[in-house]
């Protein structure tokens, strides 16, 4: 058998110390615990984990929702603070115009560009107004569907498939366990590791978009704009684009038939 003085033996365990410290993010061995200091979901298998997730949601107040959604081989941009009485935040549809929405309990008011408006007589009034949205507007409950939370969290955080445990890794800085469907076909979704098993990141089946969840609970104030803010068309939006046109975007599609606005 060989002898190693002190000195060698020192230097061995200096580099396996080295080493470890190197993998421990990814490794499992040289002693280090994936699960210490986490919840422990990250223990349970892929199905329980998920239902975990589900749960958290169901009892979550508020939530900050970020990135793509694609719908229709669409592919909209969607920056939202959702609470239990409203949201507010802006979209980005497919041609590149933008518009805030803000709902108030079940008053929706929508805000956007000219360009937004299209071939509207009123495009050029407003720019700088926020726009009552009208519940009997056939574009009302399209509009509202991006600032409900259920409505939203309900349709994006499903995964289709046989799931199955993936890796631990981060979302931001937060540590999380990934749940895979069809090995990712059907969907990923990561759940946090760090206090309530809360989903942090979304990436939906077949690329149809990623989206970030984060500031879970943390209180969204909305607040109504002032009457000068605000226009009212009564019953209707005005016409976005002309009749017979392609729009792109989720667009309201009210007959605009001479309605003046209310101030």
């Amino acid at each position: 058998m060989t002898a190693y003085s002190p000195a060698v033996r020192l230097r061995r365990a200096a580099f396996v110390g080295a080493l470890c410290a190197g993998l421990a993010v990814a490794a499992t061995g040289c002693g280090a615990d994936p699960d210490e200091g986490t919840n422990g979901v990250g223990k349970l298998p892929a199905d329980q984990i998920e239902g975990k997730s589900q749960a958290a949601v169901t009892g979550a107040k508020s939530v900050h929702l970020s990135g793509t959604l694609v719908s229709g081989g669409k592919s909209f941009t969607l920056d939202m603070r959702l609470g239990a009485d409203g949201g507010s935040g802006e979209v980005k549809a497919p041609d590149d115009t933008t518009f805030q929405l803000l709902r108030v309990g079940e008053q929706l008011y929508l805000k956007a560009g000219a360009a937004f408006w299209g071939q509207s007589e009123a495009a050029g009034k407003l720019g700088d107004k926020f726009v009552k949205v009208p519940e009997g507007d056939p574009s009302y409950k399209q509009f509202r569907g991006f600032t409900d939370m259920q409505v939203l969290l309900d349709g994006l955080l499903g995964l289709d498939g046989t799931l199955a445990k993936g890796d631990y890794t981060k979302v931001g800085h937060t540590r999380a366990v990934q749940v895979t469907a069809d090995e990712g076909k059907g969907g990923k979704l990561s759940v946090s590791l760090e206090g309530t098993p809360y989903p942090l990141l979304m990436e939906r089946a077949g690329g149809a978009g990623r989206v970030v969840l984060a500031e879970w609970g943390k209180p969204v104030e909305l607040t109504a704009p002032t009457q000068d803010q605000t226009v009212d068309y009564g019953s209707q939006l005005p016409t976005t684009k002309e009749q017979g046109a392609d729009s792109t975007q989720p667009a309201p599609k009210g007959s605009g038939q001479g309605t003046a606005p209310k101030r």
